[in-house]
């Protein structure tokens, strides 16, 4: 009996150990399944991070400029490539020494004061510091960054710098590349003057054509004056009575030629005067306008460039000029006489046989404004935002470069003005603004 009850128990038991057995299997199929994913996601991760490392590697080796990784204890991590290469040494040794040490003793406390500075502003800050090459130091650029984690606290620095060797090479080239353009713009100004002054050169032959040839027919006039003169004096000087000089006085009509001769000496000085002024103006009209800035009349500017380009004009176009009250503005009046040009000569070619160009100048609000409005078709408005755009132009091909409003308004904005579109009722109206002199002075 003793014996089947310890034989019950022991069934009892081994049932009890099966189901513990089976938990616990099954505990371990968990466990296992779980490892599995683990090691999977490890596994994921390192070739993540292997992947970044390769990645940061690419970066370190192709850099040109000088990378340094540097601990929050300013202690080196990682370096480029570059740095190996301008020191001779290898990345490996420089890992784990103190940033400062790289550099010229005289530089390392602006070094750490840069750093605490970067770090507490937490933006990059910039200085210049000499990095010990080959027993030699290399003056570089730096730009000191902090690094931030995800708490934004500061675990470290990244240095960057660039010899100041090749900035200044760099600057140097810029430099240089802004001269030349400048040096371009001046030469396409200068084109384009030439190329409006080639517009005018029939009507500037005709307008000194006029007065030379007046001047010239005077003198005809006063060389026989002349003869006539020299034969009443010969007959003086042999002593000719009173009776022959009075015929030959008569005969030579010396009483009218006198009146003449005032006259013919009046026309001859207006003659000469008007070449004058023609040479005056085209001299005003060609120069560069180059130099400092200076007080000069708006009004009698855009009345002197107006006119040649109405002289080089053959079509029947009216034009009003400005008043006579002057107007002082400052600025370069060689400039501002080729925008005129550029502004009456399109609004010459807008307009039809018989239309009209108006210039009108005033002082408004401390400027002095010059408008030239035309009576012609007008700026279409698919165009208005591109007129003064280089090379834009409405013309035919050959009949215009595109560059005359381009130049204008940068004319206009060296000047500390503005060349702009303004609105009009009929045709077209261009408006530029300078700085008055008095106010200025």
């Amino acid at each position: 009996m003793a014996r089947d009850i310890t034989r019950g128990l022991v069934s009892g038991e081994g049932e009890l150990s099966d189901a513990v057995w089976a938990e616990v299997l099954s505990a371990v199929d968990r466990t296992y399944a779980d490892l599995v994913d683990y090691q999977e996601r490890l596994e994921a991760k390192n070739a993540e991070l292997e992947t970044m490392r390769s990645f940061l590697g690419s970066i370190l080796a192709s850099v040109s400029d000088v990378l340094i990784v540097v601990s929050r204890s300013g202690r080196v991590e990682e370096v480029s490539a570059s740095l190996a290469a301008r020191t001779g040494a290898s990345t490996a040794g420089f890992v784990g020494r103190p940033v400062a040490e790289l550099f010229a003793e005289s530089d390392r406390p602006a070094l750490v004061a840069a750093m605490q500075r970067a770090a507490l502003d937490r933006r990059p800050v910039t200085l210049e510091a000499g990095l010990i090459a080959a027993g030699d130091t290399t003056p570089l650029e730096l730009s000191l960054s902090p690094r931030l984690d995800e708490r934004s606290r500061v675990t470290g620095h990244v240095l960057t710098g660039r010899p100041l060797g090749e900035l200044r090479q760099a600057y140097a080239q810029l430099a240089a590349s802004h001269d030349e353009l400048k040096a371009a713009q001046t030469l396409l100004v200068r084109n384009e003057k030439l190329a409006s002054l080639g517009r005018l050169l029939a009507g500037v032959a005709h307008e000194l054509n006029n007065p030379i040839s007046f001047v010239y027919a005077n003198a005809h006039a006063l060389d026989r004056y002349a003869t006539k003169f020299e034969t009443y004096f010969d007959k003086v000087q042999a002593g000719a009575d009173r009776a022959d000089l009075v015929r030959l006085r008569e005969d030579l009509r010396l009483d009218r030629e006198i009146r003449n001769l005032r006259e013919a000496v009046a026309g001859a000085r207006d003659g000469a005067e008007r070449v004058r002024d023609i040479v005056e103006d085209l001299r005003r009209l060609s120069s560069d306008g180059a130099g400092e800035m200076v007080a000069f009349d708006l009004a009698e500017t855009a009345r002197i460039a107006a006119s040649w380009v109405m002289r080089g004009s053959k079509r029947a176009v009216g034009i009003g000029f400005p008043g006579s009250a002057p107007v002082m503005a400052l600025g370069r009046p060689g400039h501002v006489q080729q925008v005129v040009m550029n502004l009456v000569q399109n609004a010459l070619d807008a307009v039809e046989e018989g239309g009209r160009v108006d210039l009108s100048v005033a002082a408004e609000n401390g400027r002095a404004v010059l408008s030239v409005a035309d009576d012609g078709p007008g700026v279409p408005d698919a165009v208005r935002t591109l007129i003064f755009d280089p090379f834009f132009t409405t013309k035919a091909v050959g009949q215009g470069t595109g560059l005359g409003l381009a130049i204008s308004a940068k004319i206009a904005e060296e000047h500390g003005g503005q060349l702009r579109l303004c609105p009009a009722d009929r045709g077209a109206c261009f408006r530029i603004d300078l700085p008055l002199a008095e106010a200025t002075a």
